[in-house]
């Protein structure tokens, strides 16, 4: 059996997105941006676990085109994620149109992988046995964002984390922004916050905080890295998703956490400077951390 350095599980949306102007249909979700992003290096083997409806496996055949390995389970339905926009582009009114089938330790594949990211968009996505399956084959990577959000009649509403306690000690990288650390741990210092996840089991935790960087924690140091100056700002929508896979490509890589979050932290400025998914090479990425301006 194959063993990949990074394997990404995760529903891909399809997003409506409405605003004055126009109304847009596309792709989205943490695996369709990961996927994307980190396709655009050579030196990593890499596969995609996904679930979409019969109707969006164009988006599919599309992935595999641009020579993403794929694996297709069936689904009911696609996730179906409406954000409405008026005037004010900071206020998004969302709703989830339809759901995927969650995904549970019986419908994965077998697949081998040195690091599992699960890119979970709603709370019921992964169940705490997926994740304690995994973490017995390799390192478990997980955004917290997707397991803070519940849909109750299509609305979209903040939750917390019920089984946090359960399931953080499986996990290795966590990645959290300012926002999610705080519904976690109830501490609105990043530091604190960061202690108290590693207390309860993760590994490495890797806190972004915009514009003022990110902050990592191994329990042993802090790491802060820099944000860098994006030349303009496009679309930053899946910034995260491209902070969290340059990360972890760079420490499946066998790169230490200073270089990673760096590396990281410049892929996240080059998506921002332009629409849709990161695409661009490793060379401008390294470029940018040599030649950006830091933004602390």
């Amino acid at each position: 059996m194959k063993k990949f350095q990074l394997c990404c599980i995760g529903h891909i949306t399809l997003d409506k997105v409405i605003t004055p102007q126009s109304t847009v249909y596309m792709p989205g979700g943490t695996a369709f941006y990961c996927s994307h992003a980190i396709r655009c290096f050579d030196d990593v083997s890499y596969t995609l676990v996904t679930a979409v409806g019969a109707t969006e496996m164009s988006v599919i055949e599309q992935l595999r085109a641009t020579g993403i390995d794929v694996t297709a389970l069936p689904s009911s339905h696609s996730v179906y994620f409406e954000n409405i926009y008026g005037d004010n582009p900071d206020e998004r009114t969302q709703r989830v149109l339809a759901k995927a089938d969650p995904f549970t330790p019986s419908s994965l594949p077998d697949i081998n992988a040195q690091v599992y990211h699960l890119g979970a968009l709603l709370a019921d996505d992964f169940s705490i046995d997926v994740i304690k399956d995994l973490a017995r084959k390799g390192r478990v990577a997980v955004d917290s964002q997707g397991y803070l959000r519940e849909v109750r009649q299509q609305h979209v509403y903040p939750i917390d984390w019920a089984d946090k306690r359960e399931a953080l000690p499986y996990i290795h990288y966590l990645k959290v922004n300012e926002h999610e650390m705080e519904v976690l741990t109830g501490l609105s210092d990043p530091h604190d916050a960061a202690r108290k996840l590693h207390e309860w089991g993760v590994k490495e935790v890797l806190v972004t905080l915009g514009s003022m960087g990110s902050l990592i924690f191994d329990g042993s140091a802090f790491h802060r890295i820099p944000a860098y100056k994006p030349r303009q700002v496009i679309d930053a929508t899946g910034c995260g998703d491209t902070y969290t896979i340059g990360y972890l490509y760079q420490r499946a890589s066998g790169k230490d956490i200073e270089a990673s979050g760096r590396f990281a932290a410049a892929m996240s400025t080059l998506k921002i400077e332009k629409s849709g998914p990161f695409s661009g090479s490793k060379e401008e990425v390294i470029q940018c951390m040599h030649t950006a301006q830091e933004m602390y």
